[in-house]
């Protein structure tokens, strides 16, 4: 079958001109960053730019040339702004003026002849490879570190978009794509690949909404599933958590805050919140990565510990404690008695088919604890024992 190189840029301007405007319609909708905005106005230039390459040996040079040209690699050069906004590292006005200005300058100024075309096919498509690589190796952070699948997607897609651009660099060089001007020869290789290069064009632009749309999901699930203030899991999120971790010994740590409601009545709520933001943030630095660690309700806590032994897990508890009260003396403002914790211990396995009380029982031993624990004087660690229990 034979494909004609002026028909397949027309249907790449309608493509990209439709992806432009449905884009732009979303980003008006407040519902999607300014990423999407760049991705529009990308879409947007490549399809004006294509709609002149059409028009080449039909109207002015200046227009189905240089301007034409210089469109298409500034749309280009918009897509590592719009993958860089999208991922939070937003680029400074400046940044973003140099990049979508200066690829262009050789298009506009030197490369103005019809039969350079060659030449020009060679440096954008150099250029737009390099575009490319960038977002490709963007989106592929993006997965590692927010575990977005479509991630994944987009950066197989724009490296695989990226080895075309650069193949057709080098065919370029090598005369693959015949001399002279762009529709002339009727190249069926050159034709080739802007059919894929535009299919692909499309189905990129699809994934990319597809991990927006993965993304909004995933803060929905860490919303429900974690508290505002501290970051720290909530009772839905840590009883979720909590039947998976029910698999190994467990060693459950229940703690409170020490005269929380006088610090709260004394010293005001914003005191109170930047307390509890300390205590996650100590927790976080005694018991390290891979455990849970949970806001339970108030001024109560979990943490559950893997595999620990009773001494081991009293060890952990006894330096939340002292980070906590490290923490406490730094805050300069709190001009109140301040908070302490008491803590109680409890050990446990689940046994086959006990796991959905198992975390009920698991509280009641060490609520038990805890309460010993404020009985004997608060500001320390207690761990339950059956002995204690029968005692």
């Amino acid at each position: 079958m034979a494909f004609d190189l002026r028909t397949i840029y027309a249907m790449t301007a309608v493509a990209c001109l439709i992806l432009g405007v449905i884009q732009g319609a979303a980003f008006t909708t407040g519902r999607f960053g300014r990423w999407l905005a760049w991705w529009s106005v990308n879409n947007c230039l490549l399809g004006v730019a294509s709609c002149l390459i059409v028009l080449r040996g039909i109207a002015p040079d200046l227009l189905t040339v240089q301007i034409a040209n210089g469109l298409t690699l500034v749309g280009c050069a918009l897509l590592p702004v719009a993958i860089r906004d999208f991922s939070g590292r937003i680029m400074k006005p400046w940044a973003i003026g140099l990049v979508a200005t200066v690829p262009a300058l050789p298009f506009l100024f030197v490369l103005t002849d019809p039969g350079q075309a060659v030449a020009r096919i060679v440096l954008a498509s150099a250029l737009c490879a390099l575009f490319d690589m960038f977002v490709a190796w963007e989106t592929r952070r993006l997965a590692q570190e927010e575990k977005l699948y479509s991630a994944s997607l987009a950066s197989g897609l724009f490296a695989l978009t990226a080895t075309l651009y650069g193949a057709r660099s080098l065919m370029g060089l090598w005369g693959s794509l015949g001399p002279g001007p762009l529709f002339q020869g009727g190249d069926q290789l050159h034709a080739s690949l802007g059919l894929v290069a535009m299919l692909l064009l499309t189905l990129r632009c699809m994934v990319i909404m597809m991990m927006a749309t993965e993304r909004t999901k995933v803060q929905l699930e860490n919303a429900a599933h974690h508290d505002p203030l501290t970051g720290l899991l909530n009772r839905t999120g840590v009883a979720r958590a909590f039947d998976r971790a029910a698999e190994k010994p467990l060693a459950l740590l229940l703690v409170d805050l020490d005269h929380f409601k006088q610090l709260n009545d004394s010293c005001g709520h914003a005191m109170g919140d930047k307390v509890l933001q300390a205590f996650a943030d100590a927790a976080r630095r005694a018991v390290g990565p891979g455990e849970l660690i949970a806001r339970h309700g108030g001024d109560e806590f979990l943490v559950v510990l893997s595999e620990r032994t009773a001494e081991e897990a009293a060890h952990i508890a006894d330096q939340i404690r002292q980070e906590f009260a490290a923490a406490m003396m730094q805050l300069e403002d709190i001009h109140c008695a301040r908070p302490t914790l008491s803590i109680g211990v409890a050990l446990g396995q689940a046994a086959r088919g006990d796991r959905p009380q198992f975390l009920d029982a698991m509280l009641h031993k060490a609520d038990q604890a805890l309460y010993r624990r404020k009985r004997d004087g608060r500001d320390g660690v207690d761990v339950f024992v059956e002995a204690a229990k029968a005692a």
